[in-house]
Formats: C-alpha cells, structure tokens, sequence
C-alpha cells in the first residue's frame, strides 16, 4: 500500500485528491497538512512514501518544506504546479522534487504519478517535461565541449532510453518505441539513473539537455 501525504492550503483539493486517491487499491492518504511547516511535521511523524506537495502555502512554502522533507528523507514529493511561477518550477527543482503534476490532471495521471514517484521513477506531466527542457537549452552556460565520460558505463541499450527519457516520453511510450515490455524498460531506467548517480526523472532530463546530448530540433519532432 502506498501511503500518500496531502499538502495544499486549500481544503477543496485536499478532499478532491483524497476522493480520487482513496477509489485506488493500492494507494491510502494517511494524512493532510495545510501549509509547509505543517506538512514538514507530518511528514516526521507519519512517514508517507509521497508527499503531494503545492508549492505557493502561508507560512513555510512548499519549495522549503520539500527541501527538508528530501533532505531527511522522509518521502518522494510530486509538486503540484499551475505554472503561475516558472521561479516556483525551477526552484522546487532544485529542492529535490522528484516530479511535476498539473493541479489540473486528471484523476488516472494523478495515481499514475504517485505510483511512480513511490517506485522511483518520478512521472512528469509533459507541459512540465516541456518547461525543464526549455530551460536548460535556452540557459546561457556554453554547451559541455563532449559527452560526460559517465555515458561510457551505459550499454548501447541504456542510451537508447536515456536520450527517449530526454525526448519527454513516458516508460510506456518508450517500451512501444523499442519494442520492449514496459517492465524492461523500467530495469534500463534504473540503470541509467544508477550509473549517471541521478536522483530520479527530472534530474535526468536536465543531465541530458545540459550536455546537448539530444540532436538540435523540438522534442519528438
């Protein structure tokens, strides 16, 4: 069972997501918090495998309290985002957000997300997986001079998936763009990560288009 804490000042989500999330099987909210110090609080105390964490809450906002909940190691945080703020984006990035979801999603990408993030393999909504990239390509920094040597440890399989991590597809789309099971596709996720030692989906976007490793053109085109 996955144990999902809820963090949102506005009560009218907290109970949308609870009634979504409690209709899955495998997923139970143990918990809500209406602000960052208190979702930091109950993160401590209720030890949650996600924290659906909004960013702009009174108080401690959620780009402080997913840096301490990452930093202690409490939980997985999914930052839900309406792109009010690209700042808000970037920084719960660099927080230690493990993904990105629309406060818009729909209630199957909502499960979807959270099953990912407590597996390791943080979902990010496309639009979100379009902002990163944009970002970083359009980041003043001159372009890495050639490949890290950190590719040399992956097979010619694992670089195949990790230059489509970079094109924004899902594991799905992946497994169907190489002909491989889903499940297959997980096990070279994680080995990408593993080797590059990147944190979780998002980190390794940012890797891929840091060091242009994608060639020049829009994503999937």
């Amino acid at each position: 069972m996955i144990r999902v804490l809820l963090a949102d000042d506005q009560q009218l989500l907290r109970s949308g997501f609870r009634l979504i999330l409690s209709m899955e099987d495998d997923i139970t909210v143990v918990g809500e918090a209406s602000d960052g110090a208190d979702a930091i609080a109950k993160a401590r105390e209720l030890r949650p495998d996600v924290v659906l964490m909004d960013v702009q809450m009174p108080g401690t906002d959620g780009i402080e309290a997913t840096r301490t909940v990452v930093a202690e190691g409490h939980a997985k945080v999914i930052i839900l985002t309406t792109f009010d703020r690209d700042d808000y984006l970037f920084d719960a990035l660099a927080a230690g957000a493990s993904g990105f979801l629309l406060k818009n999603a729909d209630p199957d990408s909502l499960a979807e997300a959270v099953r990912a993030a407590a597996d390791g393999h943080a979902l990010l909504a496309p639009e979100v997986t379009m902002r990163v990239i944009g970002r970083v390509t359009n980041a003043p920094a001159a372009p890495a001079p050639k490949p890290p040597k950190e590719l040399d440890l992956l097979t010619a399989r694992e670089r195949e998936v990790l230059l489509l991590i970079g094109e924004g597809l899902s594991n799905n789309e992946i497994a169907r763009r190489l002909f491989l099971t889903e499940a297959t596709v997980k096990t070279h996720v994680s080995a990408c990560l593993a080797k590059l030692q990147l944190r979780d989906r998002v980190q390794t976007v940012v890797f891929i288009h840091r060091h242009g490793l994608l060639p020049a053109g829009p994503p999937n085109g």
